[in-house]
């Protein structure tokens, strides 16, 4: 099933989310080669897509994982969690619709 993992940022988390982020997005290309990432990607704190010192309020990532204990423990276990960049995840089953598949 798939699953939002939907992370919100404390205030100014841009230096530890660029420190973190390697380890971040390794993660994510795991789920991504596994053929269980559907999109996933960071929000900007302004509306641009390139928000430079105002850098990003958090981040959205729409995955498959067995169940919603898996998409959490998943969830907990990422490196902005470690390094303090998110302020709190949410996690939540999500049935997709468009694009139809």
């Amino acid at each position: 099933m798939l699953y939002a993992i939907i992370g919100e940022d404390v205030a100014d988390s841009l230096e530890r989310r660029i420190a973190s982020r390697p380890a971040h997005l390794a993660r994510l290309n795991e789920l991504d080669a596994a053929g269980r990432m559907v999109l996933g990607g960071p929000c900007p704190a302004i509306d641009s897509p390139d928000p430079g010192p105002a850098g990003f309020c958090g981040s959205l990532i729409v995955a498959e994982f067995d169940s919603l204990a898996a998409a959490q423990a998943w969830a907990d276990a990422d490196p902005y969690v470690a390094a303090g960049v998110y302020a709190r995840i949410t996690v939540r089953p999500f049935r997709q619709v468009f694009p139809k598949s």
